[in-house]
């Protein structure tokens, strides 16, 4: 929850040593006032948030600085803050629409490019936000995995764009991501924009001419199908139309009365109370809706219809009010079927190779979560049996009485009830290196170990198709942008390994999380509810799912045109659902973010390397809680 700076008050007035106020408020009290001063906007409203960071009409949110004020949240509030003040302060929202391309690819390279001119325009008036900027970046580019990224498809084009734009304008070498990222694609910049790109300096400050210069830009690197019509020409041409309409009005004669031109005031009317009739009869079609020019009866055509989100029952059983603008796009794959058999075989192998001296630590926690579980298995004994192991624990009345018979017993063989686990891994871009890979491994020898006990066990991974939009936003774009139009990206929800296929025949497909350009966005709220059904449609009477998250959910597309917490809340609706209904009982480990504040039944792990032994304790603590039966909720 956003939490507003307030100022400290002095150690006298705490009283009977009531704890000082947050030592972070007087910090955060002075960022707020220093962000409106350089935004230049008093009225600006300045929060301090968990949830993602985000910059509205009035509101700049912030990310929270705890208590401890380390280094990096420190930095990393004042990237931020300086960055939306500066977007405040030099960017005109009508000439950036005015100006913006219809297509996905060249939309995010424009607003790439603009960010950047705003960012260094700001650094060369004010060179002390520069290196608060770099500190944003570096944050950005770390969660994203763009320091590891090896080829071009790892990270998007138009991230190297905003990254080049921000290097000529400024001088400065950029944050180690950033450089990783522009290395990928400078060649191509180069050969291509180059030219377009030297007058860079000669537009920074005037945004209407940059404008211009970004669409050249956009163009020159293949993407002009998608800028749309060229607003300049546009203009002139209207010019030129109202112009030739004043001199044929002037040329016309006169040729009736002033009285003839006009309607009595019967007819006039009479036309007044058609038009009332016609705009209620179409009130509640949005213009946004339609493409331009189509008129309001042809919206039953294919070209016209409104939005898929408008047309369809709502997609979130936990929230009926969440939105999807189209879900047409949107697919569930097996992993075979992203990849070819041979290239499997060798993401596997590379994914066993880089994971070598891991795998035998990971591997004796399988073991010892095997023993545990079979422990649990074999724990009941029945007594009073006339065969069996002897049971010394009586022998004390065979002592005292020789006629009483001898008493054996015998275990007995309490297998845990029917049971399913689904790991669900989160596949976006911030996973993309060490994360992912030991999250592969440890997924691959947790399904091993559960399978000899006989707990069958299911691999989901979630993603979107591409970054920025995909063909959702493309849509959407065509579609004239509806406003709040809901979920904006392609999403790709991978199968791993089915929970009823033997772990030999999907040992393969974990490798598919190496391939390169997999990773991209992720939104958790709808791959949950997802793996959700797919549990339900089970048959076994008790069902676990486990959740790898590194981070809360995050695309740029959706969270661009919808309020900041959209997925976010989304996510948190689903979960309360899940915990609600008890039909599934939900664990997280998140690596790096607390999931503790998602869910009830959760473990927060600072280092990657802790994951295996989370996984295997959070398992075991499950099956050992009660003696193997359900538990209950966690507190």
């Amino acid at each position: 929850m956003a939490s507003s700076s307030k100022p400290s008050r002095g150690h006298n007035s705490a009283p009977y040593g009531k704890a000082q106020d947050n030592p972070a408020d007087p910090f955060k009290k002075a960022l707020a006032e220093a962000t409106k001063a350089l935004a230049n906007d008093p009225e600006l409203s300045v929060s301090y948030s968990v949830d993602p960071p985000g910059l509205t009409a009035d509101t700049a949110r912030l990310p929270q600085v705890t208590r401890r004020m380390s280094r990096d949240e420190v930095m990393l509030a004042r990237g931020t803050a300086d960055a939306f003040a500066l977007r405040r302060r030099f960017h005109n929202d009508a000439t950036h629409s005015r100006y913006a391309p219809q297509g996905a690819d060249a939309a995010a390279l424009y607003e790439a490019m603009e960010t950047a001119r705003c960012e260094a325009v700001g650094a060369r008036a004010m060179p002390g936000t520069a290196g608060n900027i770099d500190a944003k970046i570096a944050d950005e580019c770390r969660r994203k995995g763009y320091s590891q990224a090896k080829a071009a498809e790892d990270a998007p084009l138009a991230e190297a764009a905003g990254f080049l734009v921000r290097q000529l304008a400024t001088g400065r070498p950029l944050p180690k991501g950033a450089e990783t990222v522009l290395e990928l694609w400078r060649e191509r910049l180069d050969n291509q924009a180059g030219a377009t790109l030297a007058n860079l300096g000669d537009v920074l400050d005037d945004q209407r001419a940059f404008s211009r210069l970004s669409r050249q830009v956009i163009r020159d690197l293949g993407y002009g199908d998608q800028l749309g019509e060229d607003p300049d020409l546009e203009d002139e041409s209207e010019d030129g139309d109202e112009g030739q309409d004043e001199q044929t009005a002037q040329q016309e004669p006169d040729q009736g009365g002033e009285d003839e031109d006009k309607p009595d005031d019967a007819d006039a009317r009479e036309q007044e109370q058609d038009t009332d009739q016609v705009d209620t009869q179409t009130a509640h079609v949005s213009t946004d809706d339609l493409d331009a020019g189509e008129d309001v009866e042809d919206m039953d055509a294919d070209d016209g219809e409104p939005p898929q989100d408008q047309l369809q029952p709502p997609v979130s059983e936990a929230d009926p009010y969440y939105r999807v603008y189209i879900t047409q796009y949107d697919e569930e794959i097996a992993a075979e079927d992203l990849a070819d058999p041979a290239e499997l075989e060798r993401l596997r192998a590379y994914l066993d190779q880089q994971l070598e001296p891991l795998k035998g630590a990971v591997s004796r926690l399988a073991n010892r979560l095997q023993r545990r579980l079979q422990a649990q298995q074999n724990r009941s004994w029945e007594f009073d049996l006339e065969e069996g192991i002897l049971d010394a624990g009586r022998l004390a009345r065979v002592v005292a009485n020789p006629t009483t018979p001898l008493s054996f017993k015998q275990e007995a063989d309490t297998e845990f009830r029917d049971t399913v686990v689904t790991l669900l891994l989160d596949n976006s871009g911030s996973m993309r290196g060490r994360p992912i890979s030991i999250a592969a491994i440890c997924a691959d020898v947790l399904a091993r170990t559960l399978e000899r006990c006989q707990v069958k066990c299911e691999i989901l991974g979630f993603t979107t198709r591409a970054w920025k939009g995909g063909q959702s936003r493309e849509h959407w774009l065509a579609q004239g942008r509806p406003p709040l139009p809901g979920r904006l990206n392609d999403l790709r929800h991978i199968v791993y390994k089915r929970a009823d296929a033997p772990w030999r025949r999907a040992r393969p497909n974990l490798g598919l999380m190496m391939k390169e350009g997999l990773l991209k966005e992720n939104i958790d709220g709808e791959a949950l509810e997802w793996a959700h059904r797919r549990m339900l449609g089970r048959p076994e009477a008790r069902r676990i799912m486990m959740v790898i998250s590194d981070g809360a959910p995050v695309d740029d597309s959706t969270l661009s045109v919808n309020p900041a917490n959209f997925l976010e809340k989304h996510l948190r609706d689903v979960i309360a659902m899940i915990e609600k209904r008890r039909a599934v009982e939900l664990i997280a480990i998140g690596i790096g973010h607390d999931v503790t504040r998602y869910y009830q039944r959760a473990v927060t792990i600072t280092d990657v390397e802790q994951l295996a032994g989370a996984m295997t304790e959070q398992l075991a603590a499950l099956f050992e809680r009660d003696g193997g039966k359900r538990p209950g909720r966690a507190a």
